[in-house]
């Protein structure tokens, strides 16, 4: 005998049947217990009694649905599955299916597949977030990350998706690069202002290419100023407020996207059979984002677009600006390299002065003073320096100091041989009008002996 599968309303059903049956309850009792009309009632006791537990049971329980697909539709979408899409989620592989005329639900996908002891959800383990608020309207701002990502699937490198995504409608924007860098960065906002126009804040990570590690000069410490990257100076320049996200959940809408696009752009690229960038960007601009975003996209709170309009110097602000002082034969040395200013600059007095060497995203080269552009040409190789001869002044000549054997080493400073061979006469001075000591006297008249022989009276003479 077959085995009965109830539900639990026909398991109820049974119990107040049974009731019914042994006259427990009425009827009309039954109806409002079960919560069913008088007529129904009637019938499930009907079929209670002419089929017992089996009349409980729907009567389609165990046979296909009116609605079930067909037995061969369903083993064609199953090997079209293992054939194409082995990898793909329901939702994904569902999509492509219906592109290929065979339409089926994902749900129905997955409960064929688990079916087969194939399993297609992949739980992952929950954590915690705060959840954040869209911004009301779109402009208002715009998360911008760098994913890194076998992209093509080992047909060539690995390389990087840089991914823009507006807060409040989840617009994409996206380029593939081969390192997350400035000129990346710089590109990504370019392309983006080009499309829909300025934004009003830009929300990144915390990378060198945003926020500065080192300490400023001690000019900026003075002033208070904090150390900007180029990508920060640049924003500071257009009037967008560059926020610094403090962890990846707290840009999670941008980090999300990587996961999805990380999932089905990984799948579009092989199907179309693309494996180098410049296709890949191509693919993206003209066939994939445009779909993507009619899929995804949301309506904002507000009809309003915070977006400003295109800079007109945008592609000199975007670009990368150092200072750099004029030397005194008119050049300036930047990054290896020597230009030489313009005769025609002459009435700016430029030596010792600063000037802005720019070096835009495609290599050309400004020089600019106070918003002036300067006209220059770039030396081949390094200035060489005039050198100056300078004319060494002899100093004064010194007396040569005594020799070993000299007999001025002989005589101790401090007594009246030393003093007397320095010049000292032992006498007070002129101006005193003091007489000499008798003791000097007598001193000076004894006959002094040195390493070579006797004092000469003239020498006494002149003492006295």
């Amino acid at each position: 005998m077959e085995k009965l599968l109830m539900s639990q309303p026909e398991r109820v059903r049974l119990v107040v049947m049974q009731q019914v049956k042994e006259q427990e309850l009425t009827v009309a009792e039954a109806c409002e217990v079960l919560g069913l009309s008088y007529r129904q009632t009637k019938r499930v006791w009907r079929r209670y009694r002419l089929d017992g537990d089996r009349g409980l049971v729907h009567g389609l329980r165990g046979k296909p649905g009116q609605r079930a697909k067909p037995a061969k539709l369903k083993t064609r979408i199953l090997a079209r599955y293992e054939e194409r899409y082995p990898d793909f989620g329901p939702t994904l592989a569902a999509e492509y299916l219906a592109a290929e005329g065979m339409v089926v639900d994902h749900e129905t996908l997955r409960r064929w597949r688990l079916a087969q002891g194939k399993p297609m959800m992949r739980r992952r383990r929950q954590r915690h977030r705060q959840w954040r608020e869209r911004k009301p309207c779109l402009g208002a701002m715009v998360q911008l990350d760098g994913s890194q990502h076998d992209w093509f699937e080992g047909r060539r490198g690995r390389c990087v998706l840089m991914v823009m995504v507006d807060d409040a409608t989840n617009r994409v924007w996206a380029q593939f690069f081969e390192e997350e860098t400035t000129h990346a960065s710089f590109d990504m906002l370019a392309g983006w202002t080009r499309r829909q126009g300025l934004p009003q804040s830009l929300y990144v990570d915390r990378d060198s290419i945003y926020r500065c590690e080192g300490l400023g000069s001690i000019q900026e410490q003075m002033a208070g100023k904090e150390p900007q990257t180029q990508f920060g100076r640049a924003m500071k320049q257009l009037g967008v407020e560059l926020i610094l996200a403090n962890s990846p959940q707290a840009k999670g809408r941008v980090e999300r996207m990587n996961g999805v696009l990380q999932d089905r752009l990984v799948k579009a690229l092989r199907l179309a059979g693309i494996s180098d960038l410049k296709r890949a960007n191509e693919f993206l601009a003209q066939d994939y984002l445009p779909g993507f975003n009619r899929k995804f996209q949301v309506e904002p709170v507000s009809p309003a677009d915070a977006h400003r309009g295109v800079p007109r110097k945008l592609d000199e602000v975007l670009s990368w600006e150092v200072e750099r002082v004029v030397q005194r034969d008119w050049t300036v040395a930047s990054g290896g390299k020597w230009y030489q200013l313009d005769r025609q600059h002459e009435a700016l007095s430029l030596v010792g002065k600063k000037v802005i060497v720019r070096t835009l995203r495609d290599g050309q080269v400004q020089l600019e003073r106070r918003g002036v552009k300067l006209r220059w040409k770039q030396l081949p190789a390094r200035p060489q320096r005039v050198q100056v001869k300078t004319i060494k002044v002899k100093q004064a000549l010194t007396p040569p100091r005594p020799t070993a054997v000299h007999p001025w080493r002989g005589l101790r400073i401090g007594s009246w041989r030393a003093r007397l061979a320095l010049g000292d006469s032992a006498r007070p001075s002129l101006r005193s009008g003091l007489s000499p000591s008798p003791k000097a006297r007598n001193q000076l008249k004894l006959k002094t002996k040195t390493n070579q022989g006797t004092l000469s009276p003239e020498l006494l003479r002149g003492h006295f």
